[in-house]
């Protein structure tokens, strides 16, 4: 069994390709994601605040490692990611409404990192890439898959806020978005 929750030592570090700097001032589409919930999520339609944290996919213990992931700039670290947010969902919550995790990750794969890493919140998939393609995020090719990068983003009322990208190291992401909140309600 592998140790997905922590990160190695020397992962390379993503830089701002300028990918994401179109984010911030657009509305979020009116579109349905499926989440690990069973339930269909529209962002677009959602009010209050919301964070949405993007990444490309959350290993599992029980596969053979992903050969040349930990070289590709800011692939690695969705598990610790995850259990970040999980693990400061009480404080987040005190600044936002909602906390989404998405990825175009099979549903199923996401419904068990959900149960496995004890998720308090939603995961959703956006597998056919209509999210993805309508805000134009940035995405990579691994092993001829096509996957979502590493980015957080902070909706108000349906309209994307704060966008944190590259996000690294990603299990400090969830403390990032913390402190932008404490910062911007000073």
């Amino acid at each position: 069994m592998k140790d997905l929750t922590s990160l190695p030592d020397n992962l390379p570090v993503p830089v701002d390709d300028g990918a994401c700097d179109h984010l911030a001032g657009m509305h979020l589409p009116s579109l349905t994601l499926a989440a690990t919930s069973g339930e269909a999520v529209n962002l677009g339609t959602m009010s209050g605040t919301i964070v949405v944290y993007f990444y490309p996919m959350i290993g599992r213990p029980d596969s053979p490692p992903l050969v040349g992931w930990n070289e590709i700039p800011g692939a690695r670290g969705c598990t610790p990611q995850s259990c970040a947010f999980r693990d400061q969902h009480t404080a987040l919550l005190h600044f936002t409404d909602h906390i989404f995790g998405a990825s175009a990750q099979p549903l199923a794969d996401q419904q068990e990192a959900q149960q496995r890493l004890g998720l308090p919140f939603v995961l959703l998939n956006d597998s056919d890439f209509a999210l993805t393609k309508a805000l134009r995020l940035p995405t990579f090719e691994y092993q001829g898959r096509q996957l979502i990068k590493r980015l957080t983003l902070i909706v108000v009322d349906g309209i994307i806020r704060k966008v944190f990208y590259p996000v690294f190291p990603p299990d400090k992401n969830a403390e990032e978005v913390i402190a932008w909140f404490k910062q911007s309600r000073a």
